[in-house]
């Protein structure tokens, strides 16, 4: 069931990461949060989106889990930047969560199932911690469904190269069209599947996007798999990275990423 993380957290993704806000990130979960909740937070990252959704369930508590101290740490630090005092931080693996049942009013997982070896097991474990009547909130990329232009070859590369790899990785890049037959096959019946986008488009924004990706692809987790792998050589993820460069640099330049949501009641 182990997976490995195909992204690591080189400053280049958690530049990605640091900027994803309760609101461009989970607004599908949003409007079901209550005061005094429960909030288990599988795979929190930095944390930027739990500390946004521990400040919407305040006097609630909400549980951040990720799978090493050393990511968890990226937590601690952005929930003590807040300074709040809701927030508990636990090492665990969502194939098997240390939790009773029906823990939780609300388990959410942004941009998780898509990582690990068995998103199915996965969701059956979030199921179980979740109270009855509770609600399982997973957002997933599908990466075959981004589209962007121009459509620079180098871009085209990067896609197939990141897919090899993430799969090779035992995760699923195009989770996001697979969610709901996930959760089905986990035994949810009551599911409320959507999808919304993220997109990159002006100047600002190309040069944010490009610009990490440009960096990702030559100093992340992903470049030195690709690499020990044989997927790519240096030369490849140079010529990438110029690709994303070039398309940052191009004010016709437009890129949306699709993603799938679930909410599974329990």
């Amino acid at each position: 069931m182990a997976a490995v993380y195909t992204h690591g957290h080189h400053e280049s993704v958690l530049r990605s990461h640091r900027w994803r806000t309760a609101e461009n990130s989970a607004a599908y979960l949003l409007p079901h949060l209550t005061s005094g909740a429960t909030v288990l937070d599988v795979g929190c990252g930095p944390g930027t989106i739990t500390a946004d959704l521990a400040t919407r369930i305040t006097p609630g508590r909400i549980t951040a889990l990720e799978h090493t101290e050393a990511a968890l740490d990226l937590a601690r630090a952005e929930v003590a930047r807040r300074g709040l005092t809701t927030v508990d931080f636990v090492v665990g693996d969502v194939h098997a969560l240390d939790f009773p049942d029906g823990s939780f009013d609300v388990v959410h997982a942004h941009q998780v199932l898509q990582h690990v070896g068995d998103p199915v097991r996965a969701l059956r474990e979030m199921r179980r911690v979740t109270r009855p009547g509770g609600l399982v909130a997973v957002r997933d990329s599908d990466y075959a469904a981004f589209t962007w232009y121009p459509r620079l070859p180098e871009l085209d590369e990067w896609l197939a190269l990141y897919e090899k790899v993430a799969r090779g990785n035992g995760g699923e890049p195009d989770a996001g069209r697979r969610l709901l037959s996930w959760a089905h096959a986990a035994g949810f019946t009551d599911v409320t599947a959507t999808s919304s986008t993220w997109c990159f488009a002006d100047d600002e924004d190309r040069a944010w996007w490009g610009g990490l990706w440009a960096d990702r692809i030559l100093k992340s987790d992903m470049s030195r798999q690709a690499l020990e792998s044989g997927a790519a050589t240096q030369e490849d993820l140079e010529r990438i990275s110029r690709g994303w460069r070039a398309w940052a640099a191009d004010p016709d330049g437009w890129l949306s990423l699709l993603h799938g949501e679930l909410l599974c009641r329990v």
